[in-house]
C-alpha cells in the first residue's frame, strides 16, 4: 500500500513514509477533540516504532490539553479493559495488527472500553481531514502519567470465565506463540495461572518478528514442528496485538482461526445459551451451533465495530469474526485472544477431550479467499449482475452481496483501498468453493 490506510476504527501506513509524527499527532488530536473530558489511554504493541509513536502521541495530546495514561506495551483487548477500569474519556492503541515491520497505526476506542462505532469513525476521519485541531494555552497542556500494571484486571476478568482449578489439574502443556507481540506478557501470566506447562516463542515484545506475523497456516509452519518437539496439548499463535488467535493441535495439525471462534461458541453455549453473533465472512460453523443449541444467531457487516453494535443491540453472550477473534462480554466488548485460550482449555478440561476432538465435532466447511480487479464505478453493476446470475441463492446485501444456499455461501464486497473486490466462498468441498469464487470473477469480467 502506497497510501495511508484509514477506517473508522483507525488508521495503518509504512512509517516514515505515510505514517508519521505529523500524521500520527494530527489524527489523534483530531480524535481527542471528540471525546468527552477525562484522561485517554495509551498503548502500544511490540514493533520498534511503536515507542516514539507513543511519544508523539502523548505530545499531540498533551498540546491539545488532554491528560494521558501510558500503559506502554498492552495488548489490544487489554487497552478495552484498561479504558473502563480508569474511566478513561476513550484510549489509542498503536499497533499495525498483522501488517509487516514496516507498517504501525492507530486504533481508537470510545470510553466503552471497545472501538468506536463507524458515526464517530466518521467525525474523526472528518476532523482529520480538515485539520481541526485545537491547540492548548500554555497553562492548559495535558499531563501523561504512567499505569505500573496495566494487565491484572484483564487477568482477573477472563479467570472469571472458566473453571480454574479444572484447568490446572489437567496440568496441560501448552506453547504459546506470541511472535514478538504484545501477547507475551499477558499470555505469560494467564497459561502459568492455569497451571500450564508453558513453552513460550517469541517472549519479548520487540516486534522482532520470527515469521510474517499473520497466523495462518503457511506462516505458522514452523511452529508446527515446535507444537510437536514440545509435546504440548495445544499451541497458541496470535497476531502482534493478541486479539486474534489461531489453534494448532495435539498432533501438530493447524486448526486455525476460524475454529477458534466455533469452539468457544460451542462451549459457552453448553452452559450458556443466548445469541451469538459473527460477520458475513465468517465460517457458517458458528450458525450451526446456534441452530443445534436452538439459540438466536444474527450476522454483522464485517468489522469489529459492526460485530459488537449487533452484539449490544441483542445481548448476545458471544461473538466475533472468523480471524480467531472471540468477542466475550463478561471481559469486554473487544476481540481477545486471551479469552480464546481460556475457553479453549476449559473446553478440553470439562469434557476431557484433546483439541483435535473439539475440533473434529464441529461442522465442516472449506473457505477460500479471493481477489478479483474491478474498478469502482464497477462495483454496484458487477454485484446486480452477480445477484441476477446467481439467482436462485438468498441474496442480502448487508455488506457488499452475500449469497446463500443450503450447505454454502458466496460474498462479494468492494476494497477501501484497492480496485479490487474480495470474493469469499465457503462449502462443503474446496474444490465447490473455488468453483463458486471462479464463477464470480467471470461474472464480473463481463460487467
Amino acid at each position: 500500500m502506497s497510501e495511508l490506510i484509514i477506517s473508522v476504527s483507525g488508521l495503518r501506513g509504512i512509517v516514515g513514509e505515510t505514517l508519521t509524527p505529523e500524521v500520527a499527532i494530527r489524527y489523534v488530536c483530531a480524535f481527542a477533540a471528540t471525546l468527552p473530558p477525562g484522561p485517554i489511554v495509551v498503548t502500544r504493541d511490540g514493533r520498534a516504532t511503536g515507542r516514539w509513536l507513543a511519544d508523539a502521541v502523548r505530545a499531540g495530546l498533551a498540546a491539545a490539553g488532554r491528560d494521558c495514561v501510558d500503559a506502554d506495551i498492552a495488548a489490544t483487548p487489554t487497552t478495552g479493559v484498561l479504558v473502563r477500569q480508569l474511566a478513561a474519556a476513550g484510549g489509542v492503541q498503536i499497533s499495525a495488527s498483522h501488517n509487516p515491520p514496516e507498517y504501525n497505526g492507530l486504533k481508537l476506542f470510545s470510553g466503552e472500553g471497545r472501538v468506536i462505532p463507524a458515526a464517530a469513525g466518521e467525525e474523526v476521519i472528518a476532523r482529520y481531514r480538515a485539520g481541526d485541531i485545537r491547540w492548548a494555552r500554555h497553562d492548559q497542556i495535558g499531563r501523561a502519567t504512567a499505569c505500573d500494571d496495566p494487565h491484572s484486571r484483564h487477568l482477573e476478568l477472563v479467570l472469571a470465565t472458566v473453571d480454574v482449578e479444572r484447568i490446572r489439574r489437567r496440568r496441560y502443556r501448552v506453547l504459546l506463540d506470541a511472535n514478538h507481540g504484545s501477547g507475551s506478557i499477558l499470555g505469560r501470566r494467564l497459561l502459568e495461572t492455569l497451571g500450564c506447562q508453558l513453552t513460550l516463542l517469541g517472549g519479548e515484545p520487540d516486534g522482532r518478528f520470527e515469521h510474517t506475523p499473520e497466523p495462518t497456516a503457511e506462516n505458522l509452519a514452523s511452529v508446527l514442528k515446535q507444537v510437536a518437539a514440545a509435546g504440548a496439548a495445544v499451541g497458541f499463535c496470535q497476531d502482534p496485538d493478541a486479539d486474534r488467535l489461531a489453534l494448532i493441535d495435539e498432533r501438530a495439525r493447524y486448526i486455525g482461526e476460524e475454529y477458534t471462534l466455533a469452539i468457544c461458541a460451542d462451549h459457552v453455549l453448553r452452559r450458556t445459551p443466548g445469541p451469538v453473533v459473527t460477520n458475513c465472512s465468517t465460517s457458517r460453523m458458528t450458525e450451526d451451533l446456534a441452530n443445534r443449541y436452538k439459540v438466536p444467531f444474527f450476522r454483522s457487516a464485517v468489522g469489529e465495530a459492526n460485530v459488537v453494535e449487533v452484539m449490544q443491540a441483542h445481548k448476545a453472550v458471544l461473538g466475533g469474526e472468523g480471524n480467531g477473534g472471540a468477542i466475550d462480554p463478561r471481559v469486554g466488548y473487544v476481540r481477545d485472544s486471551f479469552v480464546g485460550m481460556a475457553l479453549v482449555l476449559d473446553a478440553m478440561a470439562v469434557r476431557e477431550l484433546p483439541l483435535s476432538r473439539l475440533a473434529d465435532e464441529l461442522p465442516r466447511y472449506e473457505i477460500v479467499k479471493t481477489k478479483i480487479t474491478l474498478a469502482k464505478d464497477k462495483v454496484a453493476p458487477g454485484l446486480a449482475a452477480l445477484a441476477k446470475h446467481f439467482h436462485d441463492a438468498q441474496a442480502d446485501r448487508l455488506d457488499g452481496l452475500r449469497l446463500d444456499w443450503p450447505g454454502k455461501w458466496l460474498l462479494v464486497r468492494a476494497s477501501n483501498t484497492e480496485p479490487i473486490v474480495r470474493a469469499i466462498a465457503e462449502a462443503k468441498t474446496a474444490a465447490e468453493a473455488q468453483r463458486l469464487c471462479d464463477e464470480a470473477a467471470t461474472v464480473l469480467a463481463a460487467v
